[in-house]
């Protein structure tokens, strides 16, 4: 069983910066990527920002405010949110695939991120 566990949502005025972290624990194993997606009442989910092998990629409307980065050692992930925007509201999700060949996919329970204007 692989569990993920989030933190550092929040109320914060725009132009703030909040930190999320998401722990993997369990029986994970081979992590191939790591990330964070959000999704805002009425809307789809959408990737915030992905790290894998292959490098990191952000959502087009954070690029330059959005950091993630990753502990591999304590199987962590972390996205740093500077001058935070209304627009940025939403539950945000961990995201960790992983496993290798198999690439398992799990999910964090969610946090919320309310940026007031």
């Amino acid at each position: 069983q692989v569990q993920l566990v989030e933190s550092g949502g929040g109320l914060v005025q725009a132009g703030g910066s909040l930190r999320l972290s998401c722990a993997a624990s369990g029986s994970i194993f081979s992590i191939n990527g790591m990330g964070w997606y959000r999704q805002a009442p009425g809307k789809q989910r959408e990737l915030v920002a992905q790290t894998t092998g292959g490098g990191v990629k952000y959502l087009d409307s954070v690029k330059g405010r959005f950091t993630i980065s990753r502990d591999n050692a304590k199987n962590t992930v972390y996205l740093q949110m500077n001058s935070l925007k209304p627009e940025d509201t939403a539950v945000y999700y961990c995201n960790v695939r992983w496993g290798g060949l198999a690439d398992f996919d799990s999910w964090g329970q969610g946090t919320q991120v309310t940026v007031s204007s």
